[in-house]
């Protein structure tokens, strides 16, 4: 019998203390999340201002922008929406391996996969619905999206991972 780096249960007890992390911060008003006062300690020559001025868009309806926003909370909304890509991308890394682990069998990959990609997406849709409740946050299509396609991008790369190496071993 193969024996695996990290087991299935681990790896969905991984997913399941990304969840929890990903509840606790939806829990949390903005004012108490904000990095603002401490990118400007970080970074208080603002650097690539210049470079960083010329990037405008809209996301959700409102301007992103230094102009729009300053400096420092333009830094922050893209330090937010990493945080919401990366931390999906390991939750869908955690949930695909954990089930993979349990139904190993090549022809139930693509289903596995697409399973855990609708789980990671509801519970981002769930997670959104969360923050409506919570004073100061606002509960937003596009950070599902985000947050779903984080998912989708971990998912991805470990099934062709899976598939490179089942024909490898081949």
């Amino acid at each position: 019998m193969k024996k695996h780096f990290i087991n299935g249960n681990a790896w969905l007890l991984i997913g399941l203390l990304i969840m929890t992390a990903l509840f606790f911060s939806s829990s949390q008003s903005y004012q108490s999340q904000s990095q603002v006062s401490n990118l400007s300690q970080l970074l208080p020559s603002q650097p690539f201002a210049k470079q960083l001025s010329q990037v405008h868009f809209s996301y959700a309806g409102s301007s992103v922008s230094i102009e729009h926003l300053g400096y420092y909370k333009f830094v922050e909304f893209f330090l937010r929406k990493f945080a919401h890509f990366s931390s999906y991308l390991l939750l869908g890394i955690s949930l695909y391996l954990g089930i993979k682990n349990r139904f190993n069998i090549r022809q139930l990959l693509p289903i596995v996969a697409i399973t855990t990609w609708l789980a990671a997406t509801g519970y981002a849709s769930l997670d959104e619905l969360h923050q409506m409740y919570t004073s100061g946050r606002s509960p937003l299509f596009q950070d599902v999206l985000l947050d779903s396609i984080g998912a989708l991008t971990g998912i991805v790369i470990i099934f062709l991972i899976s598939i490179l190496t089942l024909r490898y071993k081949k």
